[in-house]
């Protein structure tokens, strides 16, 4: 806990949600199930979720009037992080992603017809949802490009596209799919948002696309999609016509702070983990991996890194709460490709600590080491957020870095 952003709420919270993870979850990070599919262990971990009802500590993150706690980002994040030090966390307190992007997103744009027939069972965690928006033929880094359109006929739209990475769709009853519908438009203002139930005839699952080898099933995927002649009511727009982008954006802003708290959850596991291993395993007799300088190099760097990604990301949240996301666009770029870094560098070195036994499914960090290299790639690549973020600086000191035209 950071004794500068604790509230009342968050210091009652987080010591019942840390014992519950290590009890509940912690016995199941198993070769048996970090090496398998996630519909392996799905079943336990519904049931691990009834218990976290009975404790009072399901939907922690939605407004009040929909059993939650209105906690703010900056309190929310601080959850997030201790959520994260298990891979099952998330999962098991219904704050997984992309459901929880999809359904802030929602809670604010979506008609209301759409909110009862399918926010209510999202927020119930009776059903998941998924986000399709990056497409294969264009790259990812500008959103702005796509194929896939959404044209009117009549009182629906006839949508058209090939998509992928369109996390979790596995077992998903909606997408909410980015579209072009209005090409004539500026970049900004040509897609938009609309839900699709996954049951609608011509949505295709085509495969879980394989990560370093693991295509994964359920909640653990990553799909791609093709949406051919699929039609839906127009009233299943989400938000204004036009607004895609704009919604995208504002999606992005908490779920980096999602992100980022959950990649500085994951370095803390780690660095658990290396400071354990470090006095346990012993070198020779009375010597043990922590009496040498070279482990004690990346012990101190570890918890130097981990905190201050830590008071980053916190403040940033702090200013989302007061300032609005807008306000604060260089930080929201600047926690992200730092936070990352430093998230699979803490694993990285904790796996060196391990030696064999961090290669293998027998502890956790070979997994991590799998399914978060991504990090620095998806909501926005490193290079894309450094490049906004140096083009901002440098406008502040009389530097035109417009782009070339």
């Amino acid at each position: 806990m950071e004794p500068i952003f604790a509230t009342d709420r968050t210091r009652e919270l987080l010591p019942k949600i840390k014992a519950f993870i290590e009890q509940e979850l912690y016995p199941l990070e198993t070769p048996e199930y970090l090496a398998h599919d996630f519909s392996h262990v799905e079943p336990i971990l519904q049931q691990k979720r009834q218990l976290v009802r009975e404790a009072g500590l399901w939907g922690l993150h939605l407004p009040e009037e929909d059993g939650g706690l209105n906690l703010t980002l900056c309190e929310f994040g601080q959850i997030s992080e201790v959520l994260a030090s298990s891979p099952f966390g998330h999962f098991v307190f219904n704050t997984q992603a992309p459901d929880i992007g999809n359904t802030e997103l929602m809670h604010k744009y979506a008609p209301q017809h759409l909110k009862e027939r399918y926010l209510k069972p999202l927020m119930n965690g009776e059903i998941r949802s998924c986000f399709s928006m990056t497409e294969p033929e264009f790259a990812g880094s500008n959103p702005t490009r796509m194929g896939t359109t959404a044209v009117k006929d009549g009182d629906e739209y006839v949508i058209n596209g090939h998509k992928w990475f369109t996390s979790s769709a596995d077992g998903a009853a909606f997408a909410v799919v980015m579209a072009v519908t209005n090409p004539e438009a500026a970049p900004h203002k040509r897609a938009s948002q609309i839900l699709v139930p996954m049951e609608t005839p011509g949505v295709k699952l085509v495969r879980n696309i394989p990560i370093m080898g693991h295509a994964g099933d359920s909640w653990a995927s990553h799909a791609e999609m093709l949406y051919e002649d699929v039609r839906v009511p127009q009233a299943n727009l989400i938000g204004a016509e036009g607004t895609g982008f704009l919604l995208a954006q504002e999606r992005l802003g908490p779920g980096r702070i999602h992100h980022c708290m959950r990649f500085i959850g994951i370095a803390e596991r780690s660095f658990d983990l290396m400071c354990r291993y470090a006095v346990s395993r012993e070198l020779e007799e009375g010597k043990v991996l922590g009496d040498t300088q070279f482990i004690q190099g990346f012990i101190a760097e570890s918890r130097a890194e981990i905190d201050a990604a830590r008071l980053l990301v916190l403040r940033t949240a702090h200013n989302i709460d007061q300032f609005g996301a807008a306000s604060v666009r260089d930080e929201i770029s600047m926690i992200k490709f730092f936070t990352a870094n430093m998230m699979l560098r803490v694993i990285d070195r904790s796996i060196q600590t391990h030696g064999g036994l961090g290669m293998t499914s027998d502890i956790l960090l070979s997994y991590w080491y799998t399914h978060e290299r991504a990090a620095r790639i998806y909501d926005g690549a490193d290079e894309v957020h450094k490049s906004a973020l140096a083009r901002s600086i440098l406008k502040g000191y009389g530097l035109d870095v417009r782009r070339k035209k």
